[in-house]
């Protein structure tokens, strides 16, 4: 695997900033990059000005050329921090060590007075995780009352799923629903365009 040279970064980043961190990055280093790996839908609803529109998936798929265009400042966000960290670890994987997370993700930036750009959507991706494991617990236990005990199968199907996510940092119910329709935006980038967005910037 091919490995990115980052032999040129300025200093050591941390892994992790807050968002007085980021804000205080934005006003003195114009080699600031930041990397927003949500879906369309949330990055529609709200996303950090400025920033660009990778989406994990797509990250994942194509670490190395992204990485090739990433500088040495880079401020990887998401939603609560879960998803940018996975995709720190993609692009560690490949060399590029100088990549920090947003602890809080945009949220927690723009409840701290940082620029953001507002738009509408769905419900971010975590909180339909919620609502989805929620309901189909909920069934499960009710169906098993009402309709069939094997249905309780179901409610200990799902805390099973959620054990395995918390334990392996990682969300095969979040990935399936980012694929759904609401989550999709008609100006999502290809890998193609947002690579040649990151071009432009440098």
């Amino acid at each position: 695997m091919t490995s990115v040279n980052t032999t040129n970064a300025v200093e050591s980043l941390p892994q992790s900033i807050d968002a007085a961190t980021l804000k205080a990055w934005e006003d003195n280093h114009d080699d600031l990059m930041v990397i927003d790996v949500r879906s369309g839908a949330e990055f529609e609803a709200m996303h950090i000005k400025g920033s660009y529109h990778v989406p994990l998936s797509m990250l994942s798929e194509h670490t190395e050329e992204f990485a090739a265009k990433m500088g040495t400042r880079v401020v990887l966000v998401c939603q609560s921090g879960n998803r940018a960290e996975q995709a720190r670890k993609h692009l560690d994987a490949v060399g590029l060590a100088s990549a920090s997370v947003l602890t809080g993700g945009v949220p927690a930036y723009a409840a701290a007075g940082g620029n953001v750009v507002r738009g509408s959507g769905p419900w971010a991706l975590e909180r339909q995780v919620r609502m989805a494991a929620g309901s189909l617990v909920l069934a499960g236990v009710l169906g098993s009352r009402f309709v069939s005990p094997k249905l309780g199968l179901l409610a200990g199907g799902i805390g099973a799923g959620l054990t395995f996510s918390a334990a392996t940092d990682s969300c095969a119910m979040g990935q399936m629903l980012s694929k759904m329709p609401w989550n999709r935006s008609a100006n999502e980038p290809t890998a193609h365009q947002a690579l040649q967005n990151l071009d432009a910037r440098a």
